[in-house]
């Protein structure tokens, strides 16, 4: 996550949590409890922001099987998006292309 701590300086993994073998619910379930945003490729987690709202809120990245680097600049891109996201309590879910 050192690539976009001068952007998300609070930014963390799921392997730095132990989570990485978790559930999706665990995974939902321990950043709602600790206040993380979810950044995933996974469809099922902006599927569960539909249905249930936020916390967590949820950044779904709709980029396929991209290299890091790709990602990263999708999320760049998408920075002041993600920040609004977090910021307005009625936003639970965004998608970025």
């Amino acid at each position: 996550m050192t690539r976009l701590a001068d952007i998300f300086p609070n930014a963390s993994n799921v392997q730095f949590h132990n989570l990485a073998e978790k559930t999706d619910t665990d995974i939902w379930e321990f950043a709602k409890s600790n206040n993380f945003c979810i950044v995933t490729q996974d469809a099922d987690f902006a599927e569960r922001s539909r249905l249930y709202g936020s916390p967590p809120k949820v950044v779904w990245l709709r980029c396929g099987n991209a290299p890091t680097y790709q990602v990263e600049a999708l999320i760049r891109a998408g920075q002041y998006a993600i920040q609004e996201l977090l910021e307005k309590p009625d936003f639970h879910c965004l998608e970025l292309h």
